[in-house]
């Protein structure tokens, strides 16, 4: 009787830690850029995040950059159907990218999870670049729209998207912008600090350490009010301010309670001090939205989006 009793509590224990086990997923990340940029500090910082809470037992990684994400979207929607366990960073860069480039796959064809964080942009230059101020830099822009190389994220995404809407606000032709867009923050800051475009734009996180190192110097940022002592493009005479947003999203053809589940361990993440503490490092805003919210945010940006593209006229340029 006493060897059934211990049998019985040795089997309690396995299934009890079979629990624990299945209460804490092993969480597959498709992160579609290559290292270094925005998402991909998002979707690290995160995992980050969810692992020192213990929320989720491990996190694997998959960068796939290329075309604003959409290649790297392709390939999770092919690959990750009906996963519970499959994520993947996004956000309006990939929504410009699917617009612009008339992608075969899009948003729809994934389940929205949660909308994560905002952030304005910052235009950069070289520290050793002949541009001092904005104003030095829209006065060479106007003179020679072509002459004036931009570096930045894709084409049609937040960073392509301002430098429109900044030579739209300066009198400078949209179509005539030399924009040339990485696959990766890594590649763009080595092209900025190496003097291979005369300027570079993404988000203020991606730039920081470049900035405080002496590597780049900042111009403007795209906020309503100064960000770290940042000067605004609207404070230099440019009437222009963006952010941009970013997000998680989940595979095609889970369920409703899936989702849910997902979203629980996402919205626990936001809440930790390990996340709420990248945030402030990197100048993120929480605008955390999840869900069946998020999905609609999502319907209009897409929308906002191709009006901002189609008033530049960059669409197939």
């Amino acid at each position: 009787m006493r060897r059934l009793f211990v049998n019985i509590l040795a089997t309690l224990a396995v299934s009890l830690v079979a629990v624990a086990v299945h209460a804490q997923p092993s969480l597959k990340m498709m992160i579609p850029a290559n290292p270094g940029g925005g998402w991909d500090q998002t979707g690290r910082n995160l995992a980050t995040a969810m692992q020192s809470a213990k929320l989720v037992s491990s996190v694997q990684f998959d960068n796939k950059g290329g075309a604003g994400g959409t290649i790297g979207l392709a390939q999770f929607i092919n690959s990750a159907k009906g996963d519970p366990n499959a994520i993947m960073i996004g956000g309006m860069v990939m929504v410009g990218a699917i617009y612009l480039e008339n992608s075969p796959v899009n948003l729809s064809m994934v389940t929205p999870l949660a909308r994560l964080t905002g952030e304005y942009e910052i235009i950069v230059v070289p520290a050793n670049s002949p541009h001092k101020t904005m104003a030095d830099l829209v006065k060479a822009f106007k003179a020679n729209p072509g002459g004036v190389s931009w570096g930045g994220g894709s084409a049609g995404g937040t960073d392509h998207i301002l430098v429109g809407l900044i030579a739209k606000a300066t009198g400078v032709d949209p179509g005539k912008i030399n924009y040339v867009p990485y696959k990766g923050g890594g590649e763009a800051i080595a092209a900025i600090v190496g003097g291979h475009v005369t300027a570079g734009v993404s988000g203020i996180g991606e730039f920081a350490e470049q900035i405080k190192g002496g590597r780049m110097r900042a111009l403007a940022v795209s906020s309503s009010s100064r960000v770290e002592g940042f000067h605004t493009l609207k404070e230099q005479g440019i009437d222009v301010e963006l952010a941009n947003w970013r997000g998680v999203f989940g595979a095609p053809g889970i369920t409703t309670a899936q989702r849910d589940g997902l979203i629980k361990i996402i919205r626990a993440t936001t809440e930790t001090a390990s996340w709420k503490t990248t945030c402030e490092k990197l100048g993120w805003m929480p605008i955390f939205l999840s869900g069946d919210d998020f999905k609609k945010f999502i319907d209009e940006d897409t929308k906002r989006i191709a009006g901002i593209i189609d008033s530049l006229g960059i669409k197939g340029k």
